[in-house]
């Protein structure tokens, strides 16, 4: 019998901080999406996690979370950690320092933070250019135009919390003006 195609996918890392729990803006429903979508990944059911070789999102997942301590995301990061190495389970693939030679030149996402640079950067250079899961990040959400038109797939985990965070924001700044 032939295994079906694993898809791959990048995790941003606040999908892991808001599966612990972590996050004012996410609603129990989205915390329960993103541990979810985790277990797609860590129980190996039919998703690869994509990664740079050289750590650079390890990195950033390691600055946010704990392994060994008590939380999704933090069992997400052990996980990471235990395979890492294994193709069966992740891709790695090169990225420049940041993931800024690979980031798109475009000027309407020249204010993108640059610590999120390199996730895509990763989908950029991957052959598919799979999807980055986001939880939420209300400057993801304004550009997501602007990413899809470049090619970045992104995929909300928690659409209706990033959306009611990002209406609530304009709502505050047009209120102050």
């Amino acid at each position: 019998m032939i295994k079906p195609q694993k898809k791959s996918v990048i995790v941003d890392t606040n999908v892991a901080v808001v599966s612990n729990g972590h996050s004012k803006q996410a609603s129990p429903e989205c915390v329960i999406n993103c541990i979810e979508r985790l277990e797609e990944i860590t129980k190996h059911k039919n998703e690869k996690l994509v990664l740079d070789s050289q750590r650079q999102i390890i990195k950033e997942y390691e600055q946010k979370l704990r392994k060994g301590e008590p939380g999704f995301g933090n069992a997400f990061l052990k996980w990471v950690f235990d395979n890492y190495w294994d193709s069966q389970f992740c891709e790695l693939v090169s990225i420049s320092s940041g993931g800024l030679d690979e980031f798109p030149e475009d000027p309407k996402l020249s204010g993108f933070h640059s610590h999120d640079k390199k996730f895509i950067a990763v989908s950029m250079v991957h052959p598919v250019h799979p999807p980055i899961l986001l939880a939420i990040d209300r400057k993801w959400w304004e550009l997501k135009d602007d990413l899809e038109r470049n090619g970045i797939k992104v995929e909300f985990i928690c659409k209706d919390d990033i959306q009611r965070y990002y209406n609530l924001r304009t709502k505050r700044k047009r209120s102050q003006k």
